[in-house]
C-alpha cells in the first residue's frame, strides 16, 4: 500500500471513529431502549468486581436471554469497534496504550451516568467495556498483518 492509500485508510478509519463515538454517545446516555430517557429516584451502582456478572449468569434464566446477552455480551461487543478505530486513526498503537484508552473512556461514560444518573456506574461495565476495547485491538492486528502480507505478495 503506498502513502497516499495509507491516508486514505487512516482517513476513513477517523471518519468512522468520529461516528462510532457518536452512537456510543447516544447509546450509552439517550438511548430509549436501555432506559436512558430519565433520571432515577434510587440510583443503583456497583463497586464490587464481578459482582454484577454474577447476579446476571446465577439469574439468566429469570432475567431472559436479551437481558443476559446485552449486558455481558453487549458490554463487551460496543467497545470492539473504538479498539479496533483508536488503532486504525492513530500513528502510536499498542497493546498497553489501547488498555489505557479504552479504561479511560469506559470510566468517563460510567462518571458521567454516575453524575447525571442515567444507566448506572458498575465496576464490571468497565471490566467488560475495556475488555472489548482490547478485543477490537486484537480484531486490528490480526487485519493489519493479512494486510501487510496481501501488500508483500504484491
Amino acid at each position: 500500500m503506498n502513502q497516499k492509500q495509507v491516508r486514505k485508510v487512516r482517513m476513513l478509519g477517523k471518519i468512522l471513529f468520529v461516528l462510532y463515538i457518536v452512537f456510543l454517545v447516544y447509546f450509552l446516555c439517550f438511548s430509549e431502549l436501555y432506559g436512558r430517557t430519565g433520571t432515577v429516584e434510587e440510583y443503583r451502582y456497583n463497586l464490587v468486581l464481578f459482582k454484577e456478572i454474577s447476579r446476571f449468569i446465577e439469574y439468566r434464566e429469570e432475567l431472559g436471554t436479551f437481558a443476559v446477552f446485552a449486558n455481558l455480551f453487549g458490554n463487551i461487543l460496543i467497545f470492539v469497534p473504538y479498539g479496533f478505530f483508536i488503532s486504525v486513526a492513530s500513528h502510536s498503537r499498542g497493546f498497553l496504550k489501547t488498555v489505557f484508552y479504552s479504561f479511560v473512556l469506559c470510566f468517563g461514560v460510567e462518571i458521567f451516568q454516575l453524575f447525571t444518573r442515567v444507566g448506572s456506574f458498575d465496576v464490571d461495565d468497565i471490566l467488560l467495556n475495556t475488555l472489548g476495547g482490547v478485543l477490537g485491538y486484537i480484531l486490528f492486528m490480526i487485519c493489519n498483518r493479512i494486510r501487510r502480507k496481501h501488500d508483500v505478495r504484491k
